[in-house]
């Protein structure tokens, strides 16, 4: 059975609890890696910078908890240019989401209306608690 690294534990350590609850399901069934939990307003500043984000009001961003709302994950081994693999993944952790009754945002489909052709803005990695 796949496990965390100490490294992807710690990142993962730094989100909301459903997040949490959500990644320690998913990694019984399929391995990866946590890329960025929590992140710095100056870290969210440079990925606004170079294109790899679109807002300065990220969810990565610690709450008043210092938790984050959001987490960055990858099935590993990692390979970026693989997106159905990537795709899927993300389908897997929304359902896994979904059985647990914990509603995800998923960077793949922002709207949540599984087609993926209509989004502008494709960050397959990024998983968000959807507040309602």
């Amino acid at each position: 059975m796949p496990k965390f690294s100490k490294r992807s534990q710690d990142k993962l350590n730094t989100c909301h609890l459903d997040i949490v609850k959500v990644m320690n399901e998913a990694i019984k069934h399929v391995d990866f890696t946590v890329l960025e939990g929590v992140r710095s307003f100056e870290r969210q500043e440079e990925l606004v910078r170079t294109g790899k984000s679109k807002t300065l009001k990220s969810k990565h961003l610690p709450d008043s908890y210092g938790r984050s709302m959001a987490i960055d994950v990858i099935a590993y081994p990692i390979q970026w240019n693989n997106n159905n693999r990537n795709y899927l993944f993300a389908g897997f952790i929304k359902g896994v989401a979904a059985s647990m009754g914990i509603k995800l945002r998923i960077g793949a489909d922002w709207d949540g209306d599984f087609d993926t052709n209509d989004q502008n803005f494709h960050d397959i990695v990024h998983f968000e608690i959807k507040l309602d």
